[in-house]
């Protein structure tokens, strides 16, 4: 079997996270695939890794207790990629297509001390179903097609829309929430990549997305771009007040072109 990714120290810890599902899921374990940047392209060393466990029926309350403390006591080895995973746990039924009466699934975000919880799984995920059915890596199951129905590009900008409007109007309301130049690089980068999907219909890379976003955005946002591009591998540098006060003026020109 060919190896999942061109990184052998992330080909060695998704095994190993596999067998640990697999021991508590069993046979209910259909399908395990990456997607994300690993999927979807331009990984580097600030990326995390974004995976989706698929069952055949929706997880109980004791796989998710069982689930649970796998993953924290993952979480709280401190391991690089122990902390840098992203993921969901959904049933057949529900990955094939988004349906809002069927979205609340257990879920995991990069970060120390994060827990495996419950969300919604909205519109905005239809982004992961494109990324999985276009180019999902298969480490167990089927090709995600067999699982997944087409995304169209109307999806996708549904999906993105949503995602916008109520993300920003909270930045917005609470410049405070951005306390962090990694959060606010990962908020110049996703802008980018919403903006490209609102026009284009589809899903570019971060790096993608930035550079069409240095010509689409125009020379007064050329600056942000590159210092963001330069800051995002280092997330801990001090944030710069500048850099807040164009990232929300940032969001306030992408919402408003989002609605135009």
């Amino acid at each position: 079997m060919n190896a999942p990714t061109p990184y052998p120290d992330i080909n060695a810890f998704m095994a190993e996270l596999l067998t640990k599902i697999q021991s508590i899921l069993g046979s209910h374990l259909i399908a395990f695939y990456l997607d994300g940047s690993l999927a979807n392209g331009d990984f580097d060393e600030a990326s995390d890794i974004d995976f989706v466990a698929v069952t055949d029926e929706a997880i109980t309350d004791a796989q998710f207790v069982a689930l649970h403390a796998m993953h924290a006591q993952l979480n709280d080895t401190g391991a690089h990629w122990a902390v840098e995973l992203e993921g969901s746990y959904l049933p057949a039924f529900a990955l094939r297509r988004y349906d809002p009466t069927c979205d609340h699934h257990p879920n995991l975000e990069r970060g120390v001390g994060e827990r495996l919880k419950w969300v919604n799984h909205e519109a905005s995920w239809n982004t992961h179903r494109y990324i999985l059915r276009e180019k999902g890596i298969v480490m167990l199951g089927p090709p995600p097609q067999a699982l997944i129905d087409p995304v169209s590009p109307d999806d996708l900008r549904q999906a993105m829309h949503s995602a916008l409007h109520e993300w920003a109007a909270r930045l917005l309301a609470q410049p405070s929430l951005i306390s962090t130049a990694g959060y606010q690089t990962y908020i110049v980068t996703t802008l980018c990549r919403i903006l490209y999907t609102l026009q284009h219909g589809t899903i570019a890379s971060k790096k993608a997305a930035m550079q069409w976003a240095q010509t689409a955005l125009g020379e007064e946002w050329s600056d942000l771009l590159a210092r963001v591009w330069q800051f995002r591998l280092q997330p801990n540098s001090p944030l710069n007040p500048d850099d807040v006060r164009q990232t929300l003026k940032m969001i306030e020109v992408v919402r408003a072109r989002s609605s135009a």
